[in-house]
């Protein structure tokens, strides 16, 4: 089925040095950007990210240090990258979880002014795991009928994540519809304030903590109540998306905020 688009969405998907959203680093990314024409363009690129690659990464995906050392930073291409996907709707698998917020981390120390709220995200893991519970190559092979080749290539991990949600469209037409405001509420398990989901929306759509000893509580309410928390939460192994989100959300009920 033909994705019904109005705007573009690109696929993407991340290879880096390890699951540590705070502190590992992108050493490859694919994206695919398909337009409401249906025509799509892809990209890949293979990026230094300053640090060792551990064995155990490279076991998974086979890049190595050596393979990256004469590679560009993120930084030297973080522009490039916000230029391609400016204006449009983000997709990938288990992106909403994982490949998002490290790509907004990567932005945010390079100093790239990507405003990535006003996206929808699809996130195609979540609609199969809610029907199907499997992995993406199981995936590939229930919805595509082919066994993924290249399973840990971004290349191969993003064209596949787009050929699963068109036959999730096709196979689930009951359920799914075919409109990526629908597929972004879908596939999402909260109503994030931060991308890594440290802080969500309540069902009033007040923000709450979502971790640690004050899951469930009202953030103005703990930081009013305990003050040292927030200084807790800057000192320590937080996204710099979440600490952001947290600040701003303390100026604003502080009256300091522009």
């Amino acid at each position: 089925m033909k994705l019904n688009l109005r705007n573009p969405l690109v696929f993407f998907d991340l290879e880096t040095t390890g699951t540590n959203v705070s502190l590992d680093r992108i050493i490859e990314i694919c994206y695919l950007k398909v337009f409401p024409n249906g025509n799509d363009v892809a990209k890949t690129m293979r990026i230094n990210p300053g640090m060792h690659i551990p064995e155990e990464s490279t076991a998974i995906h086979g890049i190595k240090d050596e393979d990256v050392a004469n590679c560009p930073t993120f930084k030297e291409v973080a522009q490039e990258i916000a230029n391609d996907i400016e204006g449009c709707d983000i997709a990938g698998f288990n992106s909403n979880r994982f490949d998002v917020p490290v790509l907004v981390e990567e932005f945010l120390r390079a100093d790239v002014d990507i405003d990535m709220t006003k996206r929808k995200f699809v996130d195609v893991q979540v609609i199969y795991h809610k029907l199907e519970q499997r992995t993406l190559s199981a995936a590939y092979k229930f919805y595509c009928h082919k066994n993924l080749d290249d399973a840990h290539s971004a290349e191969a991990d993003t064209r596949a994540t787009y050929e699963v949600l068109k036959a999730q469209l096709d196979l689930y037409p009951n359920v799914l519809e075919n409109d990526i405001s629908f597929l972004s509420e879908y596939s999402s398990f909260t109503k994030n304030v931060d991308f890594a989901g440290r802080i969500i929306y309540d069902d009033k759509g007040i923000e709450t903590f979502n971790f640690g000893k004050y899951k469930g509580h009202h953030v103005m309410d703990v930081l009013k109540r305990d003050p040292g928390y927030y200084s807790w939460i800057l000192g320590g192994d937080f996204t710099l998306n979440t600490k952001n989100v947290l600040t701003k959300i303390r100026l604003r009920e502080s009256g300091l905020s522009k």
